[in-house]
């Protein structure tokens, strides 16, 4: 049963409370419910990152015991961790996160990795991030090439505003926010411009495996994880579309899910696209496709 805030708590009371009722939550699950109950704990009670440690003999404010436990129960009915943070880190950058964006995961760095390595050479690089969703990918590359311009684009109109709070939080002045279809590039960019890199992380969960999802997945937009029938919708779409959009050289960057890689590196050979390769995660499994324009 979970701890409310009452007079004697203390916080090492509250987060050994929360922690069991999210470890029964989470029991058949690959969870770390000691991990998550802290970080709410400090979160509610303004601790720092590892406070609980030193703090954890405090008695704990009522009110805020109470807001805790109410936290720790909309967790454990399967709302996002992050979306009850309110913020989550992707590359060692902030980003405000919550209903309505697909949140920053750690495998999308390896994307990031890929462009950052692709264009170690330009210092003014022109790029593209469509599907952009939080502007994680975008912010980052602005941040990490300091000539760049970078254009983010979005079609959700819930999405871009974590796109525009993320901008400004991470003060990307070189991020240029567009909110446009992905379909319509002549009406999302600007004509005449051409990219030295493109760089998307589209939708690409097949729709038959969305009600399957961790119930924390699915309270995220089904816009930024349905990639149709097969899951390859956006990347029959993007190759071909954005070839032209592409300098002579330039690269197109995309992740993918694990089973992909087959399928979308041949799509970008049929697609003319040249120096394809496929690379995997850290844990060993297919997550980016890039290729150049020839």
């Amino acid at each position: 049963m979970m701890t409310d805030g009452n007079a004697s708590a203390t916080l090492q009371n509250l987060y050994q409370s929360g922690r069991s009722l999210l470890a029964a939550a989470f029991a058949n699950h690959d969870a770390h419910p000691g991990r998550e109950a802290a970080l709410l704990l400090e979160q509610i009670f303004g601790l720092p990152r590892g406070g609980l440690a030193l703090e954890g003999h405090r008695p704990a404010d009522p009110a805020l015991g109470r807001l805790y436990a109410e936290t720790v129960r909309r967790r454990a009915k399967g709302e996002p961790l992050q979306y009850l943070l309110g913020r989550w880190e992707f590359y060692s950058l902030p980003f405000s996160v919550g209903p309505g964006v697909l949140i920053p995961r750690p495998e999308t760095e390896l994307a990031v990795d890929t462009a950052l390595a692709l264009l170690k050479d330009n210092s003014e690089p022109v790029i593209a991030d469509l599907c952009s969703g939080s502007g994680c990918i975008a912010i980052a590359l602005a941040k990490n090439l300091p000539g760049s311009l970078v254009y983010a684009v979005e079609k959700s109109s819930q999405a871009i505003e974590y796109l525009y709070r993320n901008r400004a939080l991470n003060q990307a002045d070189t991020v240029r926010l567009v909110w446009g279809d992905l379909l319509c590039p002549s009406a999302c960019l600007p004509r005449g411009e051409r990219f030295d890199l493109i760089i998307s992380n589209p939708p690409y969960i097949p729709t038959s495996q969305l009600p399957g999802l961790q119930p924390e997945v699915r309270r995220e937009p089904s816009m930024a994880l349905d990639g149709g029938g097969d899951g390859l919708d956006f990347y029959r779409v993007i190759p071909p579309l954005y070839f032209g959009w592409l300098r002579r050289g330039g690269a197109l960057v995309l992740e993918i899910g694990y089973d992909q890689g087959q399928a979308v590196t041949r799509l970008l050979q049929q697609n003319g696209y040249r120096d394809i390769t496929l690379l995997q995660d850290l844990a060993g499994q297919d997550r980016v496709v890039w290729g150049r324009r020839p």
